[in-house]
């Protein structure tokens, strides 16, 4: 299954675990795709950066170019021909879904959760996506 992770999800999973740690044991372990982009990319290291910088602990550079050497690169724009967020900096994250065939976004963003379905893309939070999508094994730990 190929799916978008937001910035904030991938964050926290790398910096915190929890449920979106899940995700990215899950994504480690081969049983999802994650997709991005090169504006999604950008974005995760800009933040990493910051997060870096004030945790220390991660060297988020060594985890960026993993990612991008284990998960689905796709050409897609920053911004849609029309904005379909009320946030359009997030529209990146769908029109990479759509440039990739994933059918999921993992978001806990308002304004992305809010367009949910658009094109049949589904947004959902992390413990929703965890809970339908993942082995029961790997839901709680």
């Amino acid at each position: 299954m190929k799916i978008v992770l937001d910035t904030n999800v991938l964050v926290s999973a790398l910096f915190f675990g929890g449920v979106p740690g899940r995700i990215l044991s899950a994504w480690h372990a081969g049983r999802i795709t994650l997709v991005l982009s090169a504006p999604i990319l950008a974005e995760y290291r800009e933040v990493g950066a910051e997060l870096s910088a004030r945790y220390g602990d991660v060297d988020f550079e060594a985890f960026a170019a993993l990612l991008v050497m284990n998960s689905e690169v796709v050409d897609s724009p920053e911004h849609l021909p029309e904005a379909v967020c009320s946030d359009p900096a997030d529209d990146k994250f769908l029109a990479c879904a759509a440039a990739s065939g994933a059918s999921v976004v993992v978001s806990g963003d308002r304004h992305l959760v809010e367009v949910s379905g658009w094109r049949g893309i589904e947004v959902l939070r992390p413990r929703p996506f965890v809970d339908r999508y993942l082995p029961e094994s790997e839901r709680s730990g």
